[in-house]
């Protein structure tokens, strides 16, 4: 008997939820088939099998985060090897495991019509402790697992439609009169929740704000896309050309450009800016690399790209690794000015607001400017008030003298 465990799908994995299993306890499997699609922190991923044997028991539900390293699945291949306890019964550390053959951005699943076989159970023991504690009858819930099988979220959706009648698990008090609908949180979600609420409470951040005039950038960005329309090529945006500005400033301050590692600091040689990306799945951060050595034409064809992918599901793990620097950018959403959280492990992000015109005196007489605040968010066990300052300095020098950008 083999115990399939829980793989690390991503270098920053601690859980993995199952988003369906694509078999059923009875089937026979071999080698490079698709066992289940794996939600991760980053991505949905097909997981296949490494061995030969049939399906005996699947011990994790779909929706329900396991740690890595804990037992999703039993394989009977013949053996006698004796197998570890289920998953909710372990505490075992996590280890690595198989690796994935692609990846979807998250709640992207890919279709598949193939007929599952009905399981030999339905439903696991958690499920019926949950529906023995609060009073369930299972056989008045429809499963929505393989075959039919009745699953975590099933008894949750079930307490939750009861708690919308009666108040509560146990059938008592008011109804609710916001008339909540109970939402699962997706393993995206739940490890952003994580990791920017660890990210909130351990890094000591600071802000610095400046306003950078934009017309000698504006007037320059028109020139550029006349010319790549002519040539067939797609245009250049305010964000591709931010990007390609603090990729330099980067490579001018490269203590920005780096990650605090507890008793060192890493210098990153390669300078990555990720670019939030807002999907119908979450938010998502593909990643350009060498930034710094490519023209503004090159990265805004590689945001379109990495943008398209995004929203359709399909950025792979590597497009999403190895950011040293973020810019997020809302300005096209009207705001103009806030605060981003720092993705770490990285030491910076840039908030970029929205472009808008603004009254300034000059020369005596009161002109109109084209006006963006961009503001950026430092760690300060690393990054120190002024080295941020002079940073954003060199961020806004580019953009108002933007020749720099396209030399």
């Amino acid at each position: 008997m083999i115990e399939i465990t829980m793989p690390r799908l991503s270098d920053t994995m601690q859980e993995g939820s199952i988003t369906s299993w694509q078999v059923a306890p009875g089937d026979q499997v071999s080698p490079g088939d698709v066992l289940a699609e794996i939600e991760t922190d980053k991505a949905v991923m097909d997981f296949e099998a490494y061995d030969s044997g049939r399906i005996a028991e699947l011990l994790a539900e779909p929706g329900t985060a396991v740690a890595i390293g804990q037992p999703i699945a039993l394989l009977d291949d013949g053996t006698d090897r004796p197998v570890a306890k289920r998953a909710e019964d372990r505490d075992d550390g996590p280890h690595d495991g198989p690796r994935p053959t692609k990846a979807l951005v998250e709640g992207a699943v890919t279709d598949r019509s193939a007929a599952v076989p009905q399981p030999q159970m339905a439903a696991s023991p958690l499920v019926r402790r949950m529906a023995r504690d609060h009073g369930l009858d299972l056989g008045r819930i429809v499963g929505s697992g393989p075959g039919g099988r009745i699953i975590r979220v099933d008894v949750e959706r079930a307490l939750a439609e009861r708690a919308g009648v009666s108040g509560g698990p146990g059938g008592e008090g008011p109804a609710d009169a916001r008339q909540s609908r109970r939402v699962p949180v997706s393993q995206l979600r739940r490890v952003l929740a994580r990791r920017l609420t660890q990210a909130a409470q351990e890094i000591p951040v600071f802000t610095v704000t400046m306003a950078v005039r934009l017309d000698a950038l504006t007037s320059l960005r028109a020139q550029m896309n006349q010319q790549l329309a002519a040539s067939g090529q797609g245009k250049v945006s305010l964000n591709d050309l931010i990007v390609k500005a603090a990729a330099l400033a980067s490579r001018e301050y490269p203590a920005v450009n780096a990650s605090w590692a507890g008793d060192h600091i890493l210098l990153h040689e390669r300078v990555n800016v990720g670019i939030a990306v807002a999907t119908e799945r979450g938010l998502v951060v593909p990643v350009i690399k060498d930034a710094n050595s490519k023209t503004p034409a090159q990265i805004g064809a590689e945001s379109r790209s990495l943008a398209g992918l995004a929203a359709s599901g399909e950025l792979a793990l590597e497009q999403m690794s190895g950011g040293t620097f973020t810019v997020s950018n809302l300005g096209m959403y009207g705001v103009e000015e806030f605060r981003a959280i720092i993705n770490p492990p990285e030491a910076s992000i840039l908030a970029v607001g929205a472009a808008r015109p603004e009254l300034a005196m000059e020369g005596g007489e009161v002109s109109v400017r084209e006006m963006m605040r961009l503001t950026l968010s430092c760690d300060h066990r690393l990054i120190d008030g002024a080295l941020g300052a002079q940073f954003l300095s060199a961020v806004r020098r580019s953009l108002e003298n933007p020749w720099s950008l396209i030399l």
